[in-house]
C-alpha cells in the first residue's frame, strides 16, 4: 500500500493498494457511473459485481494490477492496464484505463493512480504505455500531457454513444530507453 499526496492546495492523502474482491462492488458503481453518464467507456451496458470480479481474475492471471485509492475506508477511484493488442509483436505496451469517482474529480486521484500505474509498468518491464481518450475529454488529454504522454494521433469517427459519433485521441509514454525489444530495461 502507498500513501499518496494529490498536489493540490489543500493537503489531500490517499491510500492506493491493490485491489481485492471485496471492492468490486465499488469498482462496479464507479464503472457504472462512467457507462451511463460519460463518454469515457465506450460500452453502453452497465455490469455487475460478478462480473468486476471476473475481471479482476482475469487481470491478476496475467500479472496485471487493478489499483484502488482509498480515503476514510471509502473507495474513490481505480486503475489497471491490459494487453494493448493480442498479438506477440505487442507483448511490451500495455493501455491503461483510470476512473475517479464523480464526487472526488479535480482533487488528483487520477494522477495519483496513474503514477502508480506507471511504477507498475516500469516494474514487470512494460516499454510503453498507451491511453485511448475521447478527442473532446480535454482535461485528460492535459493530465497525460503533464505526465509525459505525447499525441500519437487521433482517429475520428471510430465510436459511437448517445446517438453520436466519438473521435478517438491516442497518447503514448515510453517508460524506458531499451534498444533490444527483449533486453532487460533501462
Amino acid at each position: 500500500m502507498m500513501t499518496a499526496d494529490c498536489g493540490d492546495r489543500q493537503e489531500h492523502y490517499m491510500d492506493i493498494r491493490d485491489a481485492t474482491e471485496a471492492d468490486m462492488g465499488a469498482v462496479a458503481d464507479i464503472y457504472n457511473h462512467a457507462v451511463a453518464h460519460t463518454t469515457a467507456i465506450w460500452n453502453e451496458k452497465e455490469v455487475d459485481v460478478a462480473n468486476r470480479i471476473a475481471w479482476l481474475a482475469d487481470r491478476r492471471r496475467v500479472g496485471y494490477p487493478v489499483l484502488v485509492a482509498i480515503e476514510d475506508g471509502e473507495i474513490i477511484g481505480y486503475a489497471s492496464f491490459g494487453d494493448w493488442r493480442a498479438f506477440d509483436g505487442y507483448r511490451h505496451t500495455v493501455e491503461h484505463s483510470v476512473y475517479v469517482r464523480p464526487d472526488q474529480h479535480g482533487k488528483g486521484i487520477g494522477k495519483a493512480l496513474m503514477l502508480a500505474l506507471i511504477d507498475r509498468a516500469r516494474q514487470i518491464g512494460k516499454h510503453v504505455m498507451v491511453a485511448g481518450i475521447e478527442a473532446r475529454n480535454i482535461g485528460s488529454i492535459a493530465l497525460h500531457e503533464k505526465l509525459g504522454f505525447t499525441n500519437a494521433g487521433t482517429l475520428a469517427e471510430v465510436g459511437t454513444k448517445f446517438g453520436g459519433w466519438l473521435d478517438l485521441t491516442f497518447m503514448a509514454l515510453r517508460l524506458d530507453e531499451r534498444s533490444d525489444p527483449d533486453g532487460v530495461p533501462k
